[in-house]
This record gives structure tokens, C-alpha cells and sequence, in this order.
């Protein structure tokens, strides 16, 4: 059972303290950190994405009872709709259970952006624009979005995938070499990113979206995917990407709007330490 903590948590979290003490000790500084997660954001991850999108196997990964499962927990929350299931659940589900069982991740990560966006944004906006009428609300929301290289990565990938084009070997070998440095270089600077974040703000506030996060997110996708029968690869992969502590995105969202940055830049911060156990648990009961 520690075994697991070793040979699949450890070496990911290794490779974040890496970034962190780095970046900490002034050998990167804030600009080398932000230019990595320029990388791995605008080019390196999107490429990883719209290639396993596009040679998916839409049939076998898009199952509804997943969705249903993953996406009814992540409604519950604000910071709690960001897992961090690119930096964090892709590694951490491919070192417990290979790279061939990473159908449900891909699966989830299609509609993360697209779902927490759309659903956050429409929230906020609809706030915002209380005087402007519903097809201010609408522009503000598809504007927002489609401004995301991610979903953008993705679409593409679809495009690929249900149109039968074909991506031409040297486009596929330049692919593979981009996106064989996306996640260690993410996982480094995510360390780098870390340092800036303090934990302050409402102490109850962070602790109440931590727990959401890591153990309520988690507990009901378990409860609605053993309900629901979902197969046991797709159930292991929605279970440990609920299981992440909140990405950036929960950050970035919320200084998108000037609410809750405290909050949420502390939560991404104390979770992502706190997960090291708390996915090391859910390891351990998924078996």
C-alpha cells in the first residue's frame, strides 16, 4: 500500500517541489516560470489534447454514465469546478494504471474547459451584465471561451476525429516531441507558479473547497458511478480526476472577475500539498 505512495504520487510531486525550490531559491525567476507555463499552456498541452482527441476512440470513451458521474459533482462549487485534471490527473492516473487506461481522462478533460467554463462564466456574466439582456450574456460567454487555447485544441481534435482526416506522419513525429515535454514541464513550473501563492483569506472558506475538492468531489462520483455501472477503467479514471486538488484555472477565474482571489489562489495552493495523501487514499480504495 505505501509502495503506491512512492512509485506513483511521489515521483510527480518530486518533479513540482523541483519548480518549487528552484523557483524559491531564485535559480528560475518569475519570468523564466512564466514563460514555461506559456509553453505548456498555449503550445505543449493543447498539441498533447488535440492529439488524443483526434485519434480517440469516440465510441468506447464517450460514455454518458462517466460524464454524468464526473460533471454532476464538479457543479457543486466555483474553485471546486477546476480539477486539475491536465497537470495533475493525467500523470498521476497513467503512472498508477498505464498509458493505455487513460480513455476516461480524455474523455473528462473534452469537456472540462468547455463545461466549467460555460457554466462559470454564464453564472458571473449573468451577474454582470443583470441590465444588459440575454444576448449580451450569450456574446460574453462564447467570447470567453472560445478565447481558450485549450477548448480551441480540442475542437480541433474532434474535427480530426469525426471528419476521417488523417495527420500526416512528420505533422504526427513533430506532435509526439512537443507533447512528450508537456507534462514534466508543466509539472515543473506549476512547482514555480506555487511560490507566488500565500496562504491567506478566509481560513474556513479555503478549507471548505479543500474538502470539497478532495474528498466530497470524489465520494460522489464514486457513489453515482458504482450506481450508474461505469466501466472500471472510465470509473478509475473519474474518481482520481475528481480527486485533484483545484488547477490554476480556479485562480485565473477568479481574478478574471476580482472575486475570491485569496481564497482561491490559497486553495490551489494547500490543496495540491494536501492531495499527495488524499489521492494516495483514493488509490488505495480503488484498489
Amino acid at each position: 500500500m505505501f509502495q503506491s505512495l512512492i512509485d506513483v504520487i511521489l515521483p510527480v510531486f518530486l518533479v513540482i517541489g523541483a519548480g518549487y525550490v528552484a523557483t524559491r531559491r531564485g535559480y528560475f525567476q518569475a519570468s523564466h516560470v512564466d514563460g514555461l507555463m506559456k509553453f505548456t499552456q498555449s503550445f505543449a498541452i493543447p498539441c498533447l489534447l488535440f492529439r488524443a482527441i483526434a485519434t480517440l476512440d469516440l465510441s468506447a470513451s464517450f460514455d454518458p454514465r462517466l460524464l454524468i458521474s464526473f460533471y454532476t459533482g464538479a457543479a457543486i462549487g466555483f474553485c471546486c469546478l477546476f480539477s486539475n485534471s491536465v497537470l495533475l490527473g493525467l500523470p498521476i492516473t497513467e503512472r498508477a494504471y498505464g498509458a493505455d487506461n487513460l480513455t476516461g481522462n480524455y474523455a473528462i478533460i473534452a469537456f472540462h474547459s468547455p463545461f466549467c467554463y460555460g457554466l462559470g462564466i454564464t453564472v458571473m456574466e449573468i451577474v454582470r451584465n443583470k441590465g444588459a439582456g440575454g444576448f449580451a450574456t450569450v456574446r460574453s460567454v462564447f467570447s470567453a471561451m472560445f478565447k481558450n487555447v485549450l477548448i480551441l485544441g480540442i475542437a480541433l481534435g474532434f474535427v480530426v476525429n469525426l471528419s476521417g482526416l488523417w495527420i500526416p506522419q512528420a505533422v504526427d513525429e513533430a506532435l509526439s516531441l512537443v507533447i512528450r515535454a508537456a507534462l514534466p514541464t508543466a509539472l515543473f513550473a506549476l512547482g514555480g507558479v506555487l511560490v507566488q501563492y500565500r496562504p491567506e483569506g478566509d481560513l474556513r472558506a479555503i478549507g471548505f473547497v479543500c474538502a470539497i475538492s478532495l474528498m466530497v468531489h470524489p465520494a460522489l462520483v464514486w457513489s453515482m458511478g458504482s450506481a450508474l455501472k461505469v466501466q472500471p477503467d472510465l470509473f478509475r479514471s473519474a474518481v482520481l480526476n475528481a480527486a485533484m486538488a483545484p488547477g490554476f484555472n480556479a485562480y485565473i477565474f477568479a481574478n478574471m472577475y476580482g472575486r475570491a482571489k485569496r481564497v482561491a489562489a490559497s486553495s490551489v495552493l494547500i490543496a495540491t500539498g494536501s492531495c499527495i495523501l488524499t489521492v494516495w487514499l483514493w488509490l488505495l480504495i480503488l484498489g
